[in-house]
């Protein structure tokens, strides 16, 4: 079914949208088939898709890609899904809350050459969810997902940036990420009240950097943002066993000014303050 066909159908079910969920669903066939080219499949490829809604991007992706992935938390979708996604052999359809499943299995049974990841995310669990994927321990390829333009900026934000912040430096880490195209808020239904953004993460063959420690890198990076109006200084010793000396030592050793505020440091900079506290302290 294409995207005009589904949006009829919803019409003639009577589908009410829940805003909670973040339903706002994208029946645009030219805006879907630029999404599903953008992650770049292959036909022996997985893809996990989270919240498909009615299944228009869902289509899209099956027709690039091995095997899709689906996993839709409202149970009122599914005989809708059923319908809208009807001969299509190489979805499955898991009604689930993402953030409750276990990634590691669900690659097990279901992707064990690895996956990639595309979606029109709900916006308010955008964040959780990148990091639930992020710190899930699985082969994942890529991310190319639609998120709000303020997600879309931090994803890509320069160090010293208000949207620079622990967001930035986390998928930093893992991937490289880019915008592909913007989605004027006209394309969906309901029409949302923020501008949407398509972003790709194309994962790294090693992280960015390499540190000792990657746990307490994380956990520095966290601390360097826990109050962004104090230095890095304060909010090193709020967060360490360590006195505002010892603080001001390690920082001026790793050559980074200690009256600096967090969101003014780069990803390799964290990297050697958190190679120093490494030395300095045990988790």
């Amino acid at each position: 079914m294409n995207g005009r066909e589904i949006r009829d159908l919803l019409r003639a079910e009577g589908f009410s949208y829940t805003r909670t969920l973040g339903q706002n669903f994208i029946f645009d066939d030219r805006v879907l088939a630029s999404i599903a080219d953008a992650a770049a499949l292959s036909p022996d490829e997985g893809v996990l898709e989270i919240g498909p809604g009615a299944g228009t991007l869902t289509g899209a992706l099956a027709a690039r890609a091995g095997r899709v992935v689906a996993v839709e938390k409202d149970a009122r979708l599914l005989p809708l899904l059923a319908r809208t996604l009807a001969g299509i052999e190489n979805v499955t359809v898991l009604n689930a809350d993402f953030l409750e499943l276990d990634l590691k299995e669900l690659e097990r049974r279901f992707f064990p050459a690895g996956y990639s990841v595309a979606a029109n995310l709900p916006y308010y669990i955008t964040t959780p969810i990148l990091f639930a994927v992020f710190e899930s321990g699985t082969d994942w390829r890529s991310l190319t997902v639609m998120v709000q333009k303020e997600v879309a900026q931090r994803l890509c934000a320069a160090p010293g940036t208000k949207d620079y912040g622990v967001l930035t430096l986390t998928a930093g880490y893992y991937a490289a990420a880019a915008t592909v195209l913007s989605v004027p808020r006209s394309a969906f239904t309901p029409q949302p009240d923020v501008d949407s953004v398509v972003v790709r993460l194309t994962r790294r063959p090693v992280p960015a950097i390499s540190v000792k420690n990657e746990t307490l890198l994380f956990r520095l990076i966290r601390a360097g943002f826990a109050m962004r109006r104090k230095t890095l200084l304060n909010n090193l010793c709020a967060a360490f066993p360590l006195s505002r000396q010892e603080g001001d030592a390690l920082l001026t050793a790793c050559r980074v000014d200690p009256a600096r505020r967090g969101e003014t440091l780069s990803l390799a900079e964290y990297g050697v303050v958190a190679d120093a506290l490494a030395v300095r302290i045990s988790l």
